[in-house]
């Protein structure tokens, strides 16, 4: 596989993130109401202020996505990026490409300057739970109103 930055506009990019979200729109739990879609504004995946990365398989085919973005500094005022729509189809899952993609955006945005990396999920994602907590992550208060999020995360880098 292979880790590319491209524009959150490209073919690729839509593609994928229609796909992400139209998975959770098929997966968010009734209780919790309906899924609120919502593309990323372009400007926030742009260096330094973000940056957006496509998964190629080994084939060269665009497998996933995620990318990460700045955000208002925390109350300590930490430099904060925020990692956003981590998807990987699910036939390509259980190789570890959503693992390598998680710690190339933290790369990224240590290189940007930031302090520490944050992120919202809902619990119904159990296995991103997972991947979070293997990756360093540790659970925070809320800092955003991101109506489908029931958890909020953060890793100091």
């Amino acid at each position: 596989m292979r880790l590319r930055e491209t524009a959150v506009t490209s073919p690729d990019a839509v593609r994928l993130l229609t796909e992400y979200f139209e998975s959770r729109e098929l997966g968010f739990p009734t209780n919790q109401g309906a899924y609120k879609v919502t593309f990323p504004p372009p400007e926030h995946f742009v260096p330094p202020a973000g940056v957006f990365v496509v998964i190629d398989s080994d084939e060269g085919v665009p497998v996933g996505c995620g990318g990460i973005r700045r955000i208002a500094a925390s109350e300590l005022g930490l430099v904060r990026y925020e990692v956003k729509h981590v998807w990987v189809e699910p036939e390509y899952r259980g190789h570890g490409w959503a693992a390598a993609l998680m710690a190339d955006l933290e790369a990224r945005a240590s290189a940007f300057g930031a302090d520490e990396v944050v992120l919202d999920t809902n619990a119904s994602l159990e296995a991103a739970a997972r991947l979070y907590a293997r990756s360093g992550y540790r659970p925070i208060e809320p800092y955003n109103d991101n109506p489908n999020a029931t958890n909020w995360y953060a890793k100091t880098l």
